[in-house]
């Protein structure tokens, strides 16, 4: 009867910490990707490598608190997992084929 009693309580909290952590690394995760992406584009597009790396780092910073804000407000997990984690991946499987197709 007391597991009855605290299975309630119980489920909020692992919301919360499955909210928290998926925050935190899938908006870290996602900006990784749109960072390696960007200065790929920018380095293909005939700008230096740091001077792109140093830009865009710089700009990953406003994605990286827009994306933690968002995934921290979003009524459902699961669609920030889709946006955080799959555009994360697909961003940087993008990026490392563009910058394999860069350096043959």
């Amino acid at each position: 009867m007391s597991t009855l009693i605290h299975a309630p309580s119980q489920a909020p909290r692992w919301r919360w910490f499955h909210r928290i952590v998926l925050s935190v690394l899938g908006a870290y995760a996602f900006t990784w990707g749109v960072s390696a992406l960007a200065v790929v584009a920018l380095v293909a597009a005939g700008i230096g490598f740091h001077e792109a790396e140093h830009g865009v780092l710089i700009a990953a910073f406003l994605v990286y608190l827009v994306a933690f804000l968002w995934a921290f407000a979003a009524p459902r997990l699961g669609r920030v997992w889709c946006v955080l984690g799959g555009g994360g991946a697909a961003s940087m499987a993008a990026a490392l084929l563009w910058q394999r197709a860069l350096m043959s």
